[in-house]
């Protein structure tokens, strides 16, 4: 069984490693800056949103600061570099990420002292207070923080292990790779160790591991303190991206973007973070290019998840563990299949009243042309209006009536592979 994860682990590396390729242009024979920028992003969302899994799936601990950590290390990592450019500070590019980590991990002690006395909804808050505290020191305190420009740097320091330069982003993402795998891997070893197991007693049931001869607090304090490290590491890599760190990496929306993408892809599953991590950039990055609307589908996809998906992504593939080791699988095809056709005239109902609706509030006043589906669209015509609501009727009761019908062979199926008494 390791093995084959290994050996899963491996492909995933190399085909991360092998996607600038992909959209590589072979004709002018230069990389896609947007797909490198792209992929960098996602590497750094990956450390952010495990690293607050270690606080949200795995010790139970629902923070509303985590991006001060990831922000912190950003400002250190500016800093650094600065001190390597101009008084030749004696770190090479691919050690200095470590370094940003440490500058999160002292933060994550300091205040996690003070939250790791509480748990639940006074935990809660006491985060929310830190990352407001943060953010309006990084608009008070210029000499670190740089105000509301921020702090710019230098990423070309003319030290490094390999001898390289990073004057492209193609060598930026590799390293970003390199310490996302690195930060994967420790994260994982966590989960393994007697910490590990005792953050995951102490949220389903504090008092008995407190009974146990643990301390609760202690075990939360070092969750949280380790959590901070990592988002650190990806505020470094944050920092050699784009060169600059401004108070909007320390920010509350950014800390709700952590809690977003741990939980779509799934806090009960070490890799679901990962896959929450991933489909949210391609949706900041990419639809936002499509669509100025593209908040309000993340913020229905969340929605949508909480009420019909609590397990995230990660737990509805880890649901289909028993069916497929049954050999029933198959079973499932031709109800998947039947959700397909509602679930499209659904999201093309819905795209497309959204779309109406924002550009008859936002675009007609900037006297702009709606192109939807690759056609032009006149908003003050009946029959978009028309289709785009009767789409997202029909879809839905047809989705609803589907859905009854993939509940009830799914619940057959399961009551099948159930051993008999």
């Amino acid at each position: 069984m390791k093995a084959r994860w290994i050996l899963v682990l491996l492909v995933l590396i190399a085909v991360a490693a092998a996607m600038p390729w992909v959209f590589y242009d072979w004709v002018h024979h230069r990389q896609s800056g947007f797909m490198i920028s792209m992929l960098s992003q996602m590497g750094m969302m990956v450390i952010l949103a495990l690293s607050y899994n270690m606080l949200l799936g795995q010790a139970g601990l629902f923070s509303l600061c985590h991006a001060t950590f990831f922000g912190i290390g950003g400002y250190a990592m500016v800093h650094l570099l600065d001190a390597a450019g101009k008084d030749g500070f004696p770190v090479p590019m691919e050690l200095m990420p470590p370094l940003a980590g440490c500058a999160g991990l002292a933060l994550a002690a300091v205040f996690g002292s003070i939250a790791a006395r509480q748990r639940a909804t006074a935990f809660a808050m006491i985060t929310f207070g830190i990352g407001e505290l943060m953010a309006t020191s990084a608009l008070m305190f210029h000499h670190f923080f740089g105000g509301e420009g921020g702090v710019s740097t230098d990423r070309m320091i003319d030290n490094s292990l390999f001898g390289l330069s990073y004057a492209s982003g193609l060598q930026v993402y590799y390293l970003i790779l390199a310490w996302t795998v690195i930060a994967i891997a420790l994260m994982y070893f966590l989960t393994q160790t007697p910490l590990g197991r005792m953050a995951n007693a102490t949220r389903d049931n504090y008092e008995r591991a407190q009974f146990m001869g643990y301390d609760p607090r202690m075990v939360r304090f070092l969750q949280f303190t380790l959590a901070g490290f990592f988002a650190g590491i990806g505020g470094g890599l944050y920092a050699i991206t784009y060169e600059i760190v401004t108070f909007d990496s320390l920010a509350a929306p950014l800390s709700a973007n952590a809690l977003l993408m741990a939980y779509i892809g799934g806090t009960a599953v070490f890799g679901g973070p990962i896959l929450g991590a991933i489909l949210i950039t391609v949706l900041q990055s990419g639809v936002s290019l499509l669509s100025n609307s593209w908040l309000i589908y993340v913020g229905v996809l969340f929605i949508a998840m909480v009420i019909y998906a609590p397990t995230g992504l990660a737990g509805m593939i880890v649901a289909h563990g028993p069916i497929r080791r049954a050999g029933r699988l198959r079973g499932l095809i031709v109800p998947y299949a039947r959700l397909v056709l509602p679930g499209i005239a659904l999201v093309l109902g819905f795209v497309g009243m959204v779309e109406l609706l924002s550009f008859l509030t936002i675009g007609a006043a900037q006297g702009k042309k709606l192109v939807l589906f690759g056609s032009q669209i006149d908003v003050q015509a009946a029959l978009p209006w028309a289709l785009s609501g009767g789409s997202l009727l029909i879809g839905a009761v047809w989705l609803k009536f589907e859905a009854g019908h993939f509940h009830r062979v799914w619940e057959d199926l399961i009551a099948d592979l159930r051993p008999n008494r």
